[in-house]
């Protein structure tokens, strides 16, 4: 008797199980999306992973700032800590970066100073993409005279110096709230969106699908959101979520000119760390080293992005 493996066993049975001139049944690979491989491309990338996590840490201190610190920012005591120097040993006391010339916990207002700024970024960005993404749209799909004015509005807009039409707007206002400086940003900012989807839409609407959506009778609210709107995200996502480390330092700067916002803000505690930098620097130091590190998240995750969705970059 000839000796009998496993793997003869096994090709007996799938010799019996398929029938004679049929191949066996295989399922074919699922071809992945833009989104997909974006996703994937994302995973891998070590500048997505660091940018992730700084911004999930951030994001923890502006909903949870109590669990940082349990001094409060606007509370001081100029008897006990007029000026007193920072205590780095003592890690997430609120001696650890020292008190400023009210005797206010500097590492109190480093941490809720982040709420501001990532408020005034977040919001921004979602004003500016919505209000430049519909403009966009709009112009590019219907083009002709529509497309003319909306343009040449966006020329008007794009022709103001940016920082310098928000000063205007704000000096208006005598109390500079969130919301204030959200409007004021976003008044300005939402071109830049506005032509890149203009752009996008006008390379969309001539595609298969949407004139095969026309031919059928498709409503052009449909075609417009249903069809050419998924198709023209990305880059538009790619330019948000670089500006949104540059709104977040654009809210310093204005409130370093004292045109920002009037709470608790890095950027006024570098601006009063200014008028002390010879004796106690570390009031300009470390609200400076937080806009840094989050500005920078922001610009790292929107490369990150714009590499995964852009295919020129593969």
């Amino acid at each position: 008797m000839p000796d009998v493996t496993k793997t003869d066993v096994k090709s007996a049975v799938q010799e019996v199980a398929t029938p004679a001139g049929k191949l066996p049944d295989t399922k074919p690979e699922k071809t992945r999306s833009l989104w997909g491989d974006a996703w994937a491309d994302l995973r891998r990338s070590w500048i997505f992973i660091i940018s992730s996590v700084l911004i999930f840490f951030l994001l923890l201190i502006t909903f949870f700032p109590g669990w940082f610190t349990s001094a409060q920012p606007i509370l001081g005591d100029l008897s006990k800590h007029y000026l007193q120097k920072p205590k780095l040993g003592d890690v997430g006391s609120p001696d650890w970066l020292g008190y400023d010339q009210q005797g206010r916990s500097v590492y109190a207002r480093v941490i809720y100073g982040t709420r501001a700024s990532i408020a005034v970024g977040f919001g921004t960005t979602v004003l500016v993409t919505v209000m430049g993404g519909l403009m966009g749209m709009i112009a590019g799909y219907f083009g002709g005279l529509v497309d003319s004015i909306l343009s040449r509005l966006a020329d008007v807009f794009f022709g103001i110096p940016f920082l310098l039409g928000t000063m205007v707007v704000l000096n208006s206002f005598p109390e500079r709230t969130t919301w204030v400086v959200i409007g004021a940003l976003g008044l300005f900012g939402w071109t830049q969106i506005s032509r890149v989807m203009r752009g996008a839409v006008i390379t969309t609407k001539q595609a298969d699908y949407v004139q095969a959506a026309k031919a059928l009778g498709a409503s052009t609210p449909r075609i417009m959101f249903r069809h050419i709107l998924p198709n023209t995200l990305a880059p538009v996502i790619v330019v948000a979520t670089i500006s949104l480390g540059v709104y977040i330092a654009a809210e310093a700067t204005l409130s370093f000119l004292g045109l920002g916002l009037t709470g608790v803000s890095w950027g006024n505690d570098i601006s009063d760390g200014g008028n002390q930098i010879r004796v106690a620097q570390w009031i300009m130091l470390y609200p400076s080293i937080m806009l840094s590190i989050t500005v920078l998240a922001f610009i790292m995750l929107g490369e990150a992005v714009r590499n995964a969705l852009d295919p020129k970059m593969r």
